[in-house]
């Protein structure tokens, strides 16, 4: 009866084991049924990684900076509920929806490492909703048919040295154990969560590595595959299931640090272009790269040009079998799928506010616009953030080439 007990365990064990995984085969990405997954898609950015620009400001423009300055102008409480107005706004199911009916196959989904920390980020401490929206976002692209890259844009310490890390002008990262610690613990645990949910396609470990502005940059590069082996080892001990993906130095630009290439047997690369000639020989590198090393390579970010770049650099990347998704989603005004409206007396008020020298407490005091005005354009803006209040870029989507 024992034997026949361990036998039953067994057999449910295997059966109910997950199999349904995206996984790497030479070059390509391949579907659990064995046909070849070429990804299209989008990115969700600007929700859980806030960015100045996407808001129409200019010096303010990373995440602890907007932060900051809605505090100066309306107090840390109201900012805590804009954050949450927010979060709950610029992201639904109806946008999920959207993306999957336009052809898209995949979403990256940036965020911000302090959404798994006790740190003050976007009005929570210790009770942060990183998981909850994750949660919310697999749930959605389940539903939708849709697969999912959660991206690590921001990382401990700082991984790139601009404002898009959310850090403080420099890679600490890369000099840190303490923040090299606590990225592979993240990753560990955002692994251990979600080990088994084949919704997502893999983990991005680290968005737009080492800026070039730096002297010590040929230094730091040697250092970004000895980190990458590290959380690769971390959150292997807890899944086995997901691809991994590594972006290369210089914004996803740079792969020659990495001579270890297939350190592990689920991993791919992943590159960005912004700007430039719309053609094979602009991306002759990461092509040149992905046929050497026989990985996939996956262009994460693209955008933010004329319909008619980027539907051309849509067929380059077609014609040299390099996925992509498209940057941003959603933002303000236009250069995305779904724009915002600002709210009229937006740039008069917050974005004079936002440009507006505030170093001291007297500075602070004698710019700081009628608080009840303040209040009042935020959460307008939040509401425009709504699909439903949304105007949708049809020349941007077709340029896409979803479908």
């Amino acid at each position: 009866m024992v034997l026949l007990t361990l036998v039953l365990m067994a057999t449910v064990s295997l059966v109910s084991a997950p199999a349904s995984f995206v996984r790497v085969d030479g070059p390509n990405l391949v579907k659990p049924d064995g046909s070849k997954l070429f990804i299209q898609g989008t990115n969700l950015g600007n929700w859980l990684n806030p960015e100045g620009y996407m808001f129409g400001l200019s010096r303010t423009n990373s995440a602890w900076m907007i932060d900051l300055m809605i505090k100066e102008a309306v107090g840390p409480d109201f900012a805590a509920e804009f954050w949450r107005v927010f979060k709950d706004n610029y992201i639904t199911r109806k946008d999920i929806e959207f993306i999957a009916s336009q052809g898209a196959n995949t979403v990256r989904l940036p965020f911000n490492y302090k959404l798994f920390t006790d740190e003050d980020y976007m009005g929570l401490t210790k009770n942060q909703d990183g998981f909850a929206r994750i949660d919310s976002v697999v749930e959605w692209c389940r539903d939708a048919g849709l697969y999912l890259i959660l991206d690590m844009h921001d990382c401990p310490g700082g991984q790139t040295g601009d404002n898009i890390d959310d850090g403080h002008g420099y890679p600490w990262l890369f000099e840190s154990k303490v923040s090299q610690d606590l990225f592979c613990d993240i990753w560990k645990r955002i692994a251990s969560r979600y080990k088994d949910e084949p919704v997502i396609l893999g983990y991005e470990l680290a968005n737009e590595p080492i800026a070039h502005y730096f002297e010590n940059k040929d230094a730091l590069n040697l250092l970004l595959e000895p980190l990458y082996k590290q959380a690769v080892s971390a959150i292997r001990e807890v899944d086995g299931n997901h691809v991994i993906l590594l972006g290369g130095a210089r914004w996803n630009s740079d792969f020659f640090m990495f001579t270890d290439w297939k350190f592990d047997d689920n991993i791919m690369y992943t590159c960005h272009r912004y700007g430039g000639e719309p053609t094979a020989e602009a991306i002759k590198d990461y092509i040149d790269f992905r046929d050497k090393t026989q990985l996939p390579m996956y262009m994460g970010e693209i955008g933010h040009n004329t319909d008619e770049w980027q539907a051309q650099f849509v067929k380059v990347m077609k014609e040299n079998n390099i996925g992509y998704t498209f940057w941003p989603y959603k933002k303000i005004d236009n250069s995305c799928m779904m724009g915002i409206t600002r709210p009229e007396q937006w740039d008069d008020i917050v974005v004079k506010f936002s440009e507006t020298p505030r170093g001291t407490y007297k500075e602070w005091r004698e710019a700081r616009p009628d608080q009840e005005t303040f209040r009042k354009l935020l959460l307008k803006y939040a509401e425009n953030s709504r699909f439903e209040n949304c105007q949708r870029q049809d020349g941007y989507i077709r340029s896409m080439g979803l479908k």
